[in-house]
């Protein structure tokens, strides 16, 4: 039986495709490959010799021709199913189950739209030709039947039901789904004998072809080959090994069967094109110049070069061929404008060439993705090697243009100069950095500048110029079950590769342009640390402990990332909710995706399982005790108060075992405030701020204040955590010594409703960018400097620091609020070319130590402890395991987090201690005495006469945060004299004592 052409048919009795995922590869994607699935609703089998599969465009009207159209082979059983696997995006997603066919590098349809159909047709026809059997319309497609379907996604893909009914009616019968691929295996019965097509063949009069062996699978091996229409000279032998020497030009339509033990068989039809003479063409020309479109897309072609990359492992499929002698400086390039190598694409022909081999390649030209290619080649070893190329020694500033690089796309180069070691989060993933050109990574636009402002601007367009990415020659995705048992390359626990790196290239690259990137790829897949290919300079050694700043006391932020003691694990198995995994390569829980109440309200959000938090809390344990600092911001802990505990119940147990690690109960917390002193429960978030300090180096002034009424429906604090104040002061010192630092964690930039307007992301420049949620944590630090000056005032201190993670960069508007107060940034002023965080291979700083004009005078340093931003993913608690090669290490603090710590050195201030009033004991005019907590000045002689008498010889001596004396019943006051006194401020008339300010006709006038 044959399939008929397409006609409604919801009694299911021709073919038709049952289901079509054109997202294959793409980041997230279920699947590496697309894929169509064909079904068959008949009692009969239906053989697809003489069919193609064809794909047009959604908005083209032509007629598909050339990579968009296939010839189909093999028989799709009665009642079953037939997987014809397409080609991919790139590495995301699992291996297709075997496909009964595969098309190659042809048919490659896009997700936004377009028409795949099944056509009784040997060459391609319109999609509304009377020939086709059964077709889809996706998207913006322009020839669907009916109305064309929509919604599909990375994780969805358009399905018929199980009966393979067909209206007509595209959107009606195509539903989206989590993608079910299934081959004909999966019916339960054997698969048909499928020949996989090895696409259009190039050859040469006169010259020997490179042996073809063909491939099949289901039926019953072994197979028996036969060939119709070769190409005079060429012969198939049994095994399916097609081999000779053309001796006429032709165009031969070519039909290979493989018949396996039982009968049964599966044919393959392909075109074989022989030239009739072998006119080399320089690759420059093929290349064409100052442009990144070959003159020769979609011709055949021959040239001849030098092998300088094979990628016959990894997933490339290919190998570079650049013309013999070129290369060199740039005064040596004979071809200016165009490169002088190309890309051939060939899994076969890849395995069969080796570096530094001199060969003629004769195939199509395509442009795929960007890059120029010949493809379906068939090569050919010269006998007389063609001189060497030379490896391209040009100043990365001469190719900081597309149009440049692409004058030199596939060469061979040694990148010269300096090159900084960018983002490493691919690493992870795909094995590959992105560099930065010069000797400093790439800066966030809003933290070299204000918003749009000069320096913004210049910094996005240096971002660009100097943005190249360093690769593994490999396609790979080593985060998916297909590569996880495959060591990462590079990384190693002696090779950790951060940002910052500076990167010494120990051998040539390849100038590629590969998934909308420009890359320098190593001439083969590195499999190691790539030591062959580049090395990196070790930034850890020096990070081993904070830089020195100075002072008797150390004060620092620390974002511990979801430091969650009760885990997602916990969670459930105490009937607080349910939760959602990610897992190791093993399928062990790792960490938490998601965990909701039964009201829907969040849960944890860190370690899956005691053992993995052990792990995150080692990390985080090894970089506070190695901060060395006096008292710590914390940033991202567990509200225990959200699941039932006493507030401070996860903050305790790190205290315990940060005091643990050190051997000595080093450590304390500062209490939180009582519960009638913070928002309601509902308006807290699950992580909080908290503060831990080391009492041998200071003691606490007071209690602590979390900023309230601020947290309502609309207010600022409503979507974020609320300020939370501590007063402090050098162990020894006395309250008048004190220092308020403010813990912080402002709104983030992820996207969502906004609060208020200005909250929308501005997304037309990055150098005007600040993320989502701006206008909220503009709002944000306007009332968190309103109750700092609170709370210092209640305290009777001026001197104030805000510290924390305020999700804003050093120049965009929440910073400038502060800045505006008279706030200084202390790590951009004193440690300016470190930063805190790293986005989008970008560097800038989020997290903050901010000083009043009064905080700032006792600051002697500020360093920024790179231990975190740069660092590898891989290398952190929530990837353990997730990669053969283990690189998880507790006993260091690199990776503890995503964020940076940020710690300054300050001289708090000592005053000297004032001697207890002893009763026996003489005091002179002017001696002080301390009575009550209280210090005391004597006017004149005296000996056993209490401090207190408003009349007697002693006067109090009590001075507000600004240094105003505070008005006190015993102290004398003179003419001048001013006074704070119940708010208010008051200026002496005349001499007085034991008068209050305030009475009508008395010695004081209010003064504001």
């Amino acid at each position: 039986m044959f399939a008929t052409a397409a006609s409604a048919n919801p009694a299911g009795t021709g073919l038709v495709i049952s289901e079509a995922y054109v997202n294959g590869g793409s980041s997230g994607a279920s699947f590496t490959n697309k894929f169509i699935e064909l079904y068959n609703p008949t009692s009969s089998a239906i053989s697809l010799a003489g069919d193609t599969l064809q794909y047009r465009a959604p908005t083209s009207t032509v007629v598909p021709s050339g990579s968009q159209v296939f010839a189909l082979s093999g028989t799709v059983a009665a009642h079953g199913h037939f997987l014809i696997q397409l080609p991919s995006n790139g590495a995301g997603g699992e291996s297709l189950p075997a496909p009964d066919l595969s098309t190659g590098g042809s048919i490659n349809p896009g997700a936004g739209g377009g028409t795949l159909f099944i056509a009784a047709s040997t060459s391609g026809v319109l999609p509304t030709d009377v020939t086709v059997i059964d077709k889809i319309g996706w998207g913006n497609s322009n020839s669907p039947e009916g109305t064309a379907a929509t919604g599909n996604s990375v994780v969805l893909s358009y399905q018929r039901d199980a009966a393979g009914r067909d209206t007509d009616n595209n959107a009606a019968d195509f539903q989206v789904a989590t993608p079910t691929p299934q081959n004909a295996a999966s019916d339960g019965g054997t698969a048909a004998v499928t020949v996989t097509n090895p696409g259009t063949q190039n050859a040469a009069v006169g010259a020997a072809i490179a042996p073809l062996t063909l491939s099949a699978s289901g039926g019953a091996a072994p197979y028996t080959w036969t060939a119709t229409g070769l190409p005079t000279g060429l012969a198939i032998s049994s095994a399916g090994v097609v081999s000779g020497t053309p001796t006429s030009a032709a165009i031969a339509s070519v039909m290979v069967t493989a018949t396996d033990s039982t009968g049964a068989s599966g044919s393959a039809s392909f075109d074989f094109n022989v030239a009739s003479e072998s006119k080399v063409l320089p690759i420059a020309e093929i290349q064409g110049t100052n442009t990144d479109t070959s003159p020769y897309a979609d011709k055949t072609v021959t040239t001849e070069g030098v092998v300088t990359a094979v990628y016959a492992t990894g997933g490339f499929n290919g190998f570079f061929v650049q013309t013999g002698g070129a290369g060199g400086t740039e005064a040596e390039d004979a071809t200016p404008g165009a490169s002088d190598a190309i890309f051939v694409f060939g899994a076969v022909s890849a395995g069969q060439v080796s570096i530094g081999e001199s060969v003629q390649v004769t195939g199509t030209v395509a442009e795929y993705q960007g890059l120029t290619e010949i493809t379906f080649p068939t090569v050919t070893k010269l006998a007389n090697a063609l001189p060497p190329v030379k490896p391209l020694v040009i100043p990365w500033s001469h190719l900081a243009t597309d149009a440049q690089k692409e004058a030199h796309e596939g060469e061979l180069i040694a990148p010269q100069g300096d090159f900084t070691v960018a983002d490493n989060y691919n690493a992870n993933y795909y094995g590959s950095f992105t560099l930065a050109a010069g000797d400093g990574p790439l800066r966030q636009p809003t933290d070299a500048g204000a918003p749009g402002s000069a320096e913004a601007q210049a910094a996005v367009a240096d971002n660009a110029a100097r943005t190249v990415t360093l690769d593994d020659g490999a396609s790979w995705n080593y985060s998916t079950s297909t590569y996880t048992g495959v060591p990462l390359p590079w990384l190693t626990q002696s090779n950790p590769v951060r940002v910052g790196s500076k990167v010494t290239f120990q051998q040539p690259l390849i100038l590629d342009y590969r998934f909308s990137l420009w890359n320098l790829q190593p001439t083969q897949q590195v499999t190691d640390d790539g030591h062959a290919v580049a090395t990196f300079s070790d930034t850890r050694a020096v990070n081993q402990q904070p830089a020195t700043v100075g002072g008797n006391v150390h004060l620092a932020t620390f974002n511990v990332q979801n430091y969650f003691p009760l885990t997602g694990e916990a969670y459930v198995a105490k009937g607080l909710g349910t939760c959602t995994y990610y897992t190791d390569r093993a399928g062990t829980r790792i960490t938490v995706k998601t965990c909701t109440g039964p009201n829907k309200e969040a849960g944890p959000r860190g370690a899956a399982n005691d053992a993995s938090f052990q792990r995150q809390q080692a990390k985080i344990v090894t970089g506070i005790n190695r901060l060395g600092a006096s008292v710590v911001s914390l940033e991202e802990v567990e509200n225990s108060a959200k699941f039932g505990q006493p507030r401070d119940t996860a903050l305790a147990g790190l205290v315990d075992a940060l005091n643990a690690a050190a051997g000595s109960n080093v450590w304390a917390y500062v209490p939180s405030p009582a519960d009638d002193k913070l928002p309601p429960l509902s308006q807290q978030d699950v992580i909080r701020t908290a503060f831990i300090y080391k009492p041998a180096d200071v003691a606490l002034v007071g209690s602590s204040a979390v900023l309230t009424g601020d947290s309502g429906p609309g207010q600022p604090f409503s979507i974020a955590r609320q300020p939370l104040a501590q007063a402090f002061k050098k162990a020894g010192a006395i309250d008048a010594d004190a220092f308020l630092v403010v813990a912080n964690h402002w709104k983030s930039k992820g996207s969502g409703t906004p609060l208020y307007d200005g909250d929308t992301e501005d997304t037309s420049s990055p150098a005007v960018n600040q993320g989502s949620y701006n206008a909220t944590r503009v709002r944000q630090a306007q009332d968190t400097t309103a109750f700092a000056a609170q709370v210092a005032a209640g305290v009777g201190t001026d001197r104030i620091f805000l510290v924390g993670d305020f999700n804003a960069y050093t120049h965009e508007d929440p910073m400038r609020v502060l800045y505006d107060k008279g706030y200084t940034d202390l790590g951009s002023t004193l440690s300016p070319s470190e930063y805190t965080y790293g986005y989008n291979g970008l560097q800038g700083s989020l997290d903050h130590v901010l000083a009043n004009p009064a905080a700032r005078a006792l600051v002697t340093g500020a360093d920024v402890w790179q231990i975190n931003a740069q660092e590898a993913v891989a290398y952190g608690y929530s990837r353990y395991n997730y990669n053969a090669t283990m690189l998880f290490n507790g006993s260091e603090p690199f990776s503890a987090s995503d964020h940076n710590p940020v710690v300054v050195g300050l001289n708090a201030p000592v005053t000297p201690p004032v001697p207890a009033w002893i009763a026996s004991k003489v005091y002179n005019t002017g001696d002080k005495v301390s009575y009550k907590g209280a210090t005391w000045q004597a006017l004149w002689w005296t000996q056993n006469q209490t401090p207190g008498d408003p009349y007697g010889p002693w006067q109090e001596m009590a001075s507000a945060a600004d240094g105003t004396a505070i008005w006190t019943a015993t102290r004398i006051f003179n003419t001048g004299d001013t006074v704070v006194y119940q708010g208010k401020k008051y200026v002496a008339q005349w001499w007085t004592r034991n008068e209050a300010p305030g009475k009508p006709n008395g010695p004081w006038k209010s003064v504001g």
